[in-house]
């Protein structure tokens, strides 16, 4: 199975991360002429050395480049995952971090941002998972 030797040496760090507070950071921005997003192994640079600096873990990178020039690139974390997808025509760039633990999703976006060179950031933070007291109804 993909991935399985990569996640294995985590299983500790992901057992101590499972009563952490999970987040959703997302954000919305304009590309900008400099934005250096046309070229994934930059991007997928770029969106590694901002989770390695926010105290994360890549084990995965997977990508596919469309017709147009978009990206979507995923990166499994340790401490869940990271996601971009552009759209050239629309000058424009959605990222989400699915974060626990230890991971500064913060940082992340913040990394992302300069090192993506955006304009118009916004940034929204979601709290996810379920209450103590068990499953909600639905």
């Amino acid at each position: 199975m993909p991935g399985m030797d990569a996640a294995s040496r985590y299983a500790e760090l992901r057992r101590q991360e499972a009563l952490t507070p999970k987040l959703l950071y997302a954000v919305d921005a304009r590309l900008t002429p400099s934005s250096p997003v046309t070229d994934v192994a930059r991007l997928t640079a770029l969106a590694s050395a901002a989770v390695t600096a926010a105290n994360g873990h890549v084990l995965e990178t997977s990508h596919v480049i469309f017709p147009n020039g978009a990206i979507t690139l995923v990166l499994i974390l340790a401490e869940s995952h990271l996601s971009i997808h552009t759209w050239p025509e629309e000058n424009l760039i959605a990222i989400d971090l699915f974060s626990c633990g230890a991971i500064d999703g913060e940082r992340v976006m913040a990394e992302l941002i300069a090192g993506l060179r955006l304009d118009g950031a916004s940034v929204t933070t979601v709290e996810r998972g379920l209450p103590p007291s068990g499953p909600a109804a639905i």
